[in-house]
């Protein structure tokens, strides 16, 4: 049997996030972090600059290629939009490389976007402001499936067909399979990287919010969102998805069962945009 901490400590051997990404997160920590250091920071890497410029060029943020600098596009964007992005686009870098067996790249970041967006359209439907840190969480969610598939494949595969073909849930069948489920090793993966605190709170407590301590809310976002991406995987009903959500769920997010038909729609409607932002050589099929 396996912890968390050993998957993710086996995984570190593999990727790390870029120093580029650890410089920009402690200026945004430092209480004397400024704009001006953080454009320089970025500018100093030239494939991110050109990502992130792309991205904020785009119809998605709609400057319309108005935004020909880094220092331009973190004043507009702000800090923590800055470091959002930047977090998104180092992990869709750093693990290009990583052919997991028995795991469908392709298909494992269409669902990672999918669960971005649906996190996303839920965070604005639910009046956060913070839409887009939300997309960042949801992208990130399933990492620990990732880390799995990497260093246990054998392991993953077996709990997987276990949940699909026993009707066992996943991370029932993964605790008993591994020793660990999913959402514990992204968190330990969030914790290792040293990301916001709230990052590996929601992740670590996706599978139930209450949980979720001070980020509880997210993380019941993460549920609901989870739904989503498998009412895509499986073609399912979205009625049939909000039906595995917890009531309290629905209650702790103010939104009701009937929501989710529309924040899959929404989500759908963006996927291939946001794929082609983030991941350019995957298919959204």
């Amino acid at each position: 049997m396996h912890s968390a901490q050993e998957l993710v400590s086996l995984l570190d051997a593999l990727v790390s996030l870029p120093t580029v990404y650890h410089r920009i997160r402690d200026e945004l920590d430092s209480p004397d972090g400024s704009v001006t250091e953080v454009g320089r920071l970025v500018a100093a890497d030239p494939a991110l600059t050109a990502r992130l410029l792309r991205v904020v060029n785009s119809a998605l943020y709609g400057y319309g290629g108005q935004v020909d600098t880094v220092s331009r596009a973190v004043q507009i964007l702000g800090l923590q939009q800055v470091h959002d992005l930047v977090l998104a686009m180092s992990v869709s870098s750093v693990f290009t490389g990583i052919r997991p067996e028995h795991m469908d790249m392709n298909r494992f970041w269409r669902s990672s976007v999918m669960c971005g967006l649906a996190a996303r359209a839920i965070a604005r439907g639910s009046g956060l402001p913070s839409g887009e840190r939300l997309f960042v969480m949801g992208l990130l969610a399933d990492l620990g499936h990732l880390a799995m598939y990497q260093v246990v494949p054998d392991l993953a595969f077996e709990a997987q067909s276990s949940a699909d073909h026993g009707g066992e849930p996943l991370h029932e069948a993964e605790r008993r399979v591994i020793g660990c489920d999913y959402a514990e090793v992204g968190a330990t993966l969030m914790d290792h990287w040293k990301l916001p605190h709230g990052f590996a709170e929601a992740i670590g407590a996706q599978l139930n919010p209450r949980l979720g301590g001070e980020s509880s809310f997210d993380a019941a976002i993460l549920n609901v969102a989870a739904q989503v991406v498998r009412a895509d995987r499986y073609s399912e009903p979205s009625e049939d998805a909000a039906a595995r959500v917890e009531p309290s769920v629905w209650v702790q997010l103010s939104m009701s069962p009937g929501s989710l038909g529309r924040i899959r729609e929404e989500a759908e409607l963006n996927l291939a945009a946001y794929v082609a932002l983030f991941f350019p050589k995957l298919s959204v099929q």
